[in-house]
């Protein structure tokens, strides 16, 4: 392949780039037909028609009352009634930990804020998942643990108050998506890595103020037919939306900003049926992140995200636009991803797939089409084993059945890095009908069993697999 014009299709095989048949990417059935399946098959809550106020059991929207009580109080009743609708009004509620009950919708009307304590003591421990690892923990700040039917809705805001101050302290503050760890107890994350290697019981694995490990915002653990839809989040101590072990999950129209560190905005993890769509992503980590456990646990509970639709979606600041991993030991897959839009100086990745020798998850049948690209920093498709520990474990990374198509990105510096293992080879990754512009750095292809492209232009001129590497 090396020399002469670039054929109009063609393959390149693992490092050293032979040549397989050029047909073989027209032979697959259209996958996008279980997309649409996926996402019409997911169940959306109904709760009763009756309103809970919240004012109505003692909670001041003056932004400096503590109504932690009394939007438990409301959710207590709107519980014993059999379920309904927990309705904030316009104004600012200072509280607590929110924990929500089945058949239950908190909706903040517009010009609502519920303003989030940064007291740590105000968020009790619960049972909860902190990157993959399951642990006794501070509470989310709204929560819910085995419940099913539940929602938050409305066009308020769920603000997290965190700052350089507040819950961010805890690991650095600022933008810094590489800046070391500041002011976290240096051990808790180890420790904490460390009792899932060790097999320590859940009972055994409390933190909470001895260990600093900030809660997401919004966590649905256990959870049966979620919608999160149309509020605004902003400041979140860590993680926004995180859904864990849960199905029927739907996450509509919201508008995510929070720019302290690892502040993804929306990470399902080991979920089954998983819509997002229609929100605007401006955070300080991974826009979307999908997860299955860390490491043992991940392996333990083996239950992979699966059956995952995202389409419609704007990302703008953020470290990658949808990434796969790291937390990713029981693996993902069904996985399509449209209609997004992505474009921002501080994007590092459009996409990018984290694993490594001791996560060990399988990766398998994702699917990204009609997809924009302004600016993004660093490079548009980054298959990273090298993540974090690298080769340094026992277990066998697994990526395969990659299909881009109809990607245009206007500034992406890098096409590809796509760097398998010499024990876990990259499986299949293939690019269609795909443009790319203001490529300055060629690509980085290693240890990939079976790289395809179809109809790509870089910089105006099309290319092949081999070529990809040159440019």
């Amino acid at each position: 392949m090396s020399g002469g014009r670039p054929t109009r299709r063609a393959v390149v095989a693992g490092a050293v780039g032979s040549l397989a048949l050029p047909g073989l990417a027209r032979t697959r059935v259209d996958p996008w037909r279980k997309a649409d399946a996926i996402a019409e098959t997911i169940r959306r809550p109904s709760v009763p028609a009756r309103d809970f106020d919240i004012r109505h059991y003692g909670a001041s929207g003056d932004g400096v009352t503590l109504a932690t009580q009394a939007i438990a109080r409301a959710i207590a009743a709107c519980a014993a009634a059999g379920g309904g609708r927990v309705v904030v009004p316009p104004g600012r509620y200072l509280t607590g930990a929110i924990r929500l009950r089945s058949n239950m919708e908190l909706h903040l009307a517009e010009g609502a804020t519920v303003l989030f304590s940064t007291e740590p003591t105000h968020y009790p421990l619960v049972h909860t998942r902190w990157e993959g690892t399951e642990l006794i923990n501070y509470s989310p700040l709204v929560y819910a643990y085995r419940e099913r039917n539940i929602a938050i809705t409305g066009k308020g805001t769920l603000d997290g108050q965190a700052d350089a101050d507040h819950w961010w302290n805890w690991r650095g503050a600022g933008r810094d998506l590489r800046g070391k760890d500041a002011s976290m107890r240096p051990d808790s994350r180890r420790r904490l890595v460390q009792m899932n290697a060790d097999h320590v019981p859940l009972e055994k694995r409390v933190f909470g103020d001895n260990g600093k490990l900030r809660p997401p915002l919004i966590q649905a653990y256990g959870c049966d037919t979620v919608l999160i839809e149309g509020v605004r989040l902003r400041r979140s101590p860590f993680w926004q939306v995180h859904p864990v072990l849960s199905s029927n999950v739907t996450v509509r129209g919201l508008d995510i900003m929070s720019h302290g560190p690892n502040t993804d905005g929306c990470d399902p993890e080991s979920c089954d049926g998983v819509l997002i769509e229609r929100n605007v992503f401006d955070t300080g980590d991974d826009c979307i992140a999908i997860k299955s456990g860390r490491n043992d646990d991940g392996r333990r509970f083996a239950k992979p995200s699966q059956n995952i639709v995202i389409r419609d979606c704007r990302m703008k600041q953020g470290h990658a636009g949808v990434a796969i991993g790291s937390e990713i030991s029981g693996g993902v897959r069904n996985v399509f991803v449209e209609r997004c839009v992505m474009d921002s100086p501080a994007l590092h990745f459009a996409f990018r797939f984290k694993n490594n020798a001791v996560r060990g998850g399988v990766l398998e049948q994702l699917h990204y089409r009609d997809i924009e690209v302004g600016q993004v920093a660093e490079t548009a498709i980054f298959c990273d084993f090298n993540y974090e520990e690298g080769a340094n474990g026992p277990y066998t990374p697994v990526l395969r059945d990659v299909f881009f198509d109809r990607l245009r990105v206007r500034n992406g510096v890098q096409v590809l890095d796509a760097q398998g293992l010499p024990h876990a080879h990259i499986g299949s990754l293939t690019i269609r009908d795909s443009r790319f512009d203001g490529v300055t750095k060629p690509s980085v292809v290693r240890l990939v069993d079976r790289l395809a492209l179809e109809d790509v232009i870089v910089n105006g001129l099309p290319v092949t697999a081999e070529g990809l590497m040159r440019t």
